[in-house]
């Protein structure tokens, strides 16, 4: 891309946030990164953000596809750690198989729903699955709350989610927490909501929202539009705290969305690679564990344990900066 043309991206790009903020909507925009080993699968980053880190006790949101696996590489995810938060994984279309250290394994299929809930820490792999031939949907990451972060690992594999009738159509899939009257089966540890959107082609969802969170709508389709202001595949709008409804839309095909919503998070906390900790000095020695124990027999590993998925490999942590990472809160001090 030529600097003409990075101009000219960089400005529509201003242009679509400084539009979306007079409607009061924050408009994040995603970044491609490879997710994985070797064989990395592309995907769409929108959380953190670089003025948003939260919405909130969801930090992190990854989208991707619909990707044909034909044409690259499904999810290729070797053994790597986590701690202080969970991991929810949720699909449209394909199969995704989770094994960890806890002894859990539960292949996640439209509808249903992987949480891994870290606590001090865990280890899990991941890979598509042989009869998935288009994959498409979302992983999430939720920080504990710091009392719980030392807690012990666990995971929870529900392979059917409430659904909320919208009207006209459109359903609400409860993933996370609570929503028109229905609940998820996952465990979580904050006030929260996690909700596919589904919607007919042309039509409209209306939804109810509560005052005392804030909320996101993460597009996974074109056409997407929340309150008559377009959100792009890939990208979240968010609505701060107070609103009591929305209007999210679809355009010429069916419209599917994901609904993120929390009371904003109080607390700050250091996040560095698949770790969350309260400082700096808990992610070091995470991550220094975790490299410890990688090469360590399977029954030497005491913090984050063994992976018996047959892949016989798992991912290195990267370096941590040589400056002190500091904890930030859910949102960056904008420059005045």
């Amino acid at each position: 891309m030529s600097n003409d043309e990075a101009l000219l991206v960089e400005n529509a790009e201003r242009s679509a946030i400084d539009e979306a903020h007079e409607a009061g909507i924050e408009l994040l925009l995603p970044r491609e990164v490879p997710l994985g080993g070797p064989r990395a699968m592309p995907v769409l980053r929108s959380l953190p953000n670089k003025h948003r880190h939260m919405i909130g006790a969801w930090c992190f949101a990854d989208s991707f596809g619909p990707t044909v696996l034909g044409d690259g590489p499904g999810m290729d995810v070797p053994p790597h750690p986590h701690t202080g938060l969970q991991t929810v994984s949720w699909l449209v279309e394909g199969g995704v198989a989770h094994t960890d250290s806890t002894g859990a394994t539960h292949t996640v299929r439209p509808g249903g729903v992987n949480v891994m809930t870290a606590g001090r820490g865990i280890a899990h792999s991941e890979y598509s699955t042989p009869d998935t031939t288009v994959l498409h949907g979302v992983q999430l990451w939720t920080a504990l709350p710091l009392r719980d972060q030392g807690m012990a690992p666990s995971f929870a594999g529900v392979d059917a989610v409430p659904v909320v009738d919208l009207g006209g159509g459109s359903v609400a899939r409860v993933f996370a927490g609570s929503y028109g009257g229905a609940t998820s089966e996952a465990p979580m540890f904050s006030p929260m909501l996690g909700a596919e959107l589904r919607i007919p082609a042309g039509g409209e969802a209306a939804l109810a929202l509560e005052g005392s969170f804030e909320h996101g709508v993460l597009a996974l389709t074109d056409g997407i539009a929340l309150d008559d202001v377009p959100i792009g595949r890939g990208e979240i709008g968010v609505l701060e705290p107070g609103r009591g409804s929305a209007i999210v839309s679809a355009g010429d095909g069916e419209g599917i969305a994901i609904l993120l919503g929390g009371v904003p998070h109080p607390e700050e906390f250091v996040m560095f690679w698949n770790f969350v900790g309260a400082d700096h000095a808990a992610v070091e020695r995470a991550r220094d564990e975790w490299m410890a124990e990688r090469d360590a027999s399977p029954h030497d590993r005491p913090r984050f344990g063994f992976v018996d998925d047959g892949s016989g490999t798992t991912l290195p942590s990267p370096r941590l900066p040589t400056v002190e990472l500091l904890p930030r809160g859910r949102a960056k001090r904008r420059p005045r």
